[in-house]
């Protein structure tokens, strides 16, 4: 190394991941990435054994990282926090992805009805329960933890639907079963949680539809709020979107079938709706998977990268706009 790095041990040594390595083009390390959130940082020089740079970048306790992969990582335009919690806390957030996946994946194949599956998911209840909600709340409380707010109210959320999902799903918290008040079909259930002759209620499905109508909305103000962080979010987002109208109008018409049943259309369209649903949702995990695999090889610094489209420095923050340039993402 020059010996301008080899006077300045008491800087952090860190490794820059932007395009051009941190670099001026010049192979000695004076180039300083201008979105490193330690300014003045020394960098790695492309012609240092890599033995002796991995050994002191582990001492280092510190990684400096171009926007685009902070955003990539991170799933939030980079913003600055006070204090090391970055450098001392690992990334939450390919363990809140891994949650919603293994939930959305089967659920999705369920809806569309493979293989002969079926039943709103109702086999996968434990997984909604110990992976979905478990794990997604888990990693939004990491997000919290190092200051990542939009990823931390994405996973929260989603982590409490999956488990509002889950709870619906099982007989003893009487989703369905307390729209039973016929007392000749609620003595077909012997007492017990859970009439699954709720299910066939108008009043129960209507209601679910405006749950799921409401998680669309939701997802729509996070459809807007993606825009400042990649293309494979949007995707995301915007499939949620599509998936849970669809769901909402399903459920919707089931409810007017169960009110006639000689309404066979509306039953046909509640069935083509349910499908489509889970067509989009699928889409949804297609993108879903990507990024997770995109965020899990830029954490071990793998050679191979998966782009996602990063808009966060496409588009622009208000802060930056204003200050013409200069500005943090918030």
């Amino acid at each position: 190394m020059s010996n301008n790095h080899a006077s300045s041990d008491d800087m952090p040594l860190e490794k820059g991941f932007s395009h051009n390595n941190g670099l001026n083009g010049t192979g000695t390390g004076q180039g300083l990435n201008p979105y490193d959130l330690n300014k003045g940082a020394q960098y790695l020089e492309r012609d240092e054994n890599p033995d002796n740079g991995l050994k002191r970048l582990g001492t280092a306790g510190s990684i400096s990282l171009s926007p685009e992969l902070f955003e990539k990582l991170y799933l939030s335009p980079e913003n600055r926090v006070k204090g090391d919690l970055r450098k001392t806390f690992g990334n939450p957030t390919p363990l809140a992805l891994a949650g919603f996946l293994l939930c959305l994946t089967p659920l999705s194949c369920d809806l569309m009805g493979w293989r002969g599956a079926g039943g709103n998911g109702a086999a996968s209840t434990g997984v909604f329960f110990f992976f979905g909600c478990l794990l997604m709340i888990l990693g939004a409380v990491g997000e919290w933890i190092i200051g990542n707010t939009f990823p931390f109210v994405v996973f929260g959320t989603f982590g409490s639907f999956w488990g509002a999902y889950g709870a619906t799903l099982v007989p003893w918290y009487n989703a369905y079963g307390s729209y039973v008040t016929d007392p000749t079909v609620a003595a077909t259930n012997q007492g017990n949680p859970g009439n699954p002759a709720g299910v066939l209620v108008p009043a129960f499905n209507s209601s679910f539809a405006f749950f799921l109508v409401f998680m669309g909305l939701l997802c729509l103000i996070f459809l807007i709020c993606s825009l400042r962080t990649n293309i494979v979010f949007f995707v995301i987002f915007f499939t949620l979107v599509c998936a849970f109208g669809c769901l909402a109008g399903a459920y919707f018409n089931l409810a007017l079938f169960y009110e006639n049943n000689m309404n066979v259309g509306a039953s046909v369209t509640a069935s083509r709706l349910v499908l489509a649903g889970g067509a989009f949702a699928f889409v949804t995990c297609l993108a879903g998977w990507w990024i997770f695999v995109a965020i899990l090889l830029a954490s071990v610094d793998f050679p191979l990268t998966l782009p996602v489209g990063d808009l966060s420095t496409t588009i622009k923050g208000a802060a930056e706009r204003s200050n013409g340039g200069a500005g943090e993402a918030v």
